[in-house]
């Protein structure tokens, strides 16, 4: 049964916490949606080199209105800034990079996530869904690092976090950390342990919209 929405962070505050779970001088990816907000935060002391599929390495935030470059552009179609050094190449350099295992982390949105990480963020398997896996197959088998920011449950309150996915895969036993609205999530060998929760949120709020066994917050040694 789904449950009431609750509100947590914002999805701002979503990107911010999962750029500051990336190492200093990674190379990242960044998917369509929410996960295109981590771009705008880099902790202070760290430097991230963002890669976009399209044939960047070195992307910027998104520009302020009106400063927008029709030709500069991520892999969502929307426009990008560049960074000092930022280099242009041929989208199939791109996925070498990718499929020749050069990129760190790449930080995706979901449709669902089972609690041994596998990841379905392309396609509901309807007959009126239109596919659009894009470079995600390609990024979760060659990217090091998987990182999720997603809304923790649909619109209707229906859980995205799940024992086991009902969507087509993206690829199995792939993301290690889940950044939603309510909580941040580990995803261990052994199900799904809650790390950090959302101000004015409880542990049993978010036990009740996710549609797996949830392990409470590891006490500090």
């Amino acid at each position: 049964m789904s449950k009431p929405q609750l509100t947590g962070w914002s999805r701002e505050q979503m990107a911010q916490f999962a750029a500051s779970d990336i190492p200093d001088q990674s190379y990242v990816n960044l998917g369509i949606g929410m996960p295109e907000l981590v771009a705008k935060y880099v902790p202070k002391g760290r430097e991230f080199i963002y890669h976009t599929e399209n044939g960047l390495l070195g992307m910027g935030p998104a520009p302020q209105p009106g400063d927008e470059d029709p030709e500069l552009i991520n892999a969502g179609k929307k426009p990008v800034t560049t960074n000092p050094g930022a280099s242009f190449f041929h989208h199939g350099d791109s996925f070498a990079m990718i499929r020749g295992g050069h990129i760190d982390v790449c930080v995706l949105g979901a449709m669902q996530v089972s609690q041994h990480g596998d990841l379905a963020n392309w396609s509901t398997g309807a007959p009126d869904a239109i596919p659009a896996v894009g470079g995600a197959m390609d990024l979760i088998a060659g990217v090091k690092t998987i990182f999720v920011i997603t809304q923790h449950t649909t619109k209707d309150g229906t859980p995205k976090l799940v024992e086991q996915c009902t969507y087509p895969l993206t690829g199995k036993q792939v993301v290690t950390k889940i950044y939603s609205n309510l909580a941040i999530i580990d995803v261990t060998s052994k199900g799904f342990q809650l790390s950090q929760l959302a101000p004015g949120i409880t542990f049993q709020q978010v036990a009740d919209r996710t549609d797996a066994p949830l392990m409470p917050q590891k006490l500090e040694q």
